[in-house]
């Protein structure tokens, strides 16, 4: 990626506030992989989707400090949320679904636990996810870093849609879909499972949840595989890949 590096910062109240400390995993980063220095002008991003233009003031051991010259809401945010629930998956792939639904968009992601789920989450893991969304957001220009969120249970998981207007459920036994996806408008959930996929039972729960059975075809994708796609399809549905 060229041109001014990006970091993320807690709030920044500008332009109450011109000077700002960059320090933690951030600071290191800047220091020991992007050699910032003294002088060099930075972008600076504190998730409320502006972009802040500062310069290095002053390079320390623990910390930096920049001097921000302007600022102007990103043009890189979706216009419409899309919020990614996704079953734990087992290796680094669920690493992978949240990189590449952030490249496409996500503004929301949750990783839950069902019946044929095989992987499992702890703090650690949830950890890495977060920094995964948002080294993501940094590769592609993003302002935001989507929210990741785990859930023990599907019933849980499905509760958290309930201010979604549209309602996706990837099932993998449906023989046609029930909603039209080229048709979509407004904030819009998708449910994708674990390799394992859903028990009968899942899928009656989630359609009690206002779930919407889909399909993608004739083919069975693996879970990594649907979850991006379908986040293509869906961002593209609503306009955020023309």
């Amino acid at each position: 990626m060229s041109g001014r590096k990006r970091f993320f910062i807690d709030k920044i109240e500008y332009p109450q506030e011109t000077e700002v400390t960059l320090s933690g995993e951030e600071f290191v980063h800047a220091r020991t992989v992007q050699r910032i220095e003294s002088g060099t002008e930075i972008t600076l991003l504190d998730g409320s989707g502006n972009e802040y233009s500062a310069v290095v003031c002053n390079v320390g051991k623990r910390d930096l400090t920049a001097h921000i010259l302007s600022a102007e809401k990103s043009c890189r945010e979706p216009l419409t949320k899309i919020y990614l629930l996704c079953g734990a998956l087992k290796g680094d792939k669920t690493e992978l679904v949240v990189q590449k639904a952030t490249e496409l968009g996500a503004s929301e992601i949750a990783v839950f636990q069902s019946e044929y789920c095989a992987a499992y989450m702890n703090a650690n893991k949830l950890e890495r996810l977060q920094k995964v969304a948002r080294e993501a957001a940094k590769q592609c220009m993003r302002a935001c870093v989507p929210e990741i969120k785990y859930y023990g249970n599907l019933k849980d998981a499905l509760a958290s849609a309930k201010g979604c207007k549209n309602k996706l459920f990837a099932c993998e036994f449906a023989t046609s879909s029930e909603t039209d996806i080229t048709s979509l408008s407004g904030v819009t959930a998708i449910l994708v499972g674990s390799e394992g996929g859903f028990s009968q039972a899942e899928a009656e729960l989630s359609a009690e949840y206002g779930f919407s059975r889909i399909t993608l075809g004739r083919r069975i994708l693996r879970a990594e595989t649907a979850a991006v796609a379908l986040t293509a399809l869906v961002s593209y549905a609503l306009g955020e890949l023309k």
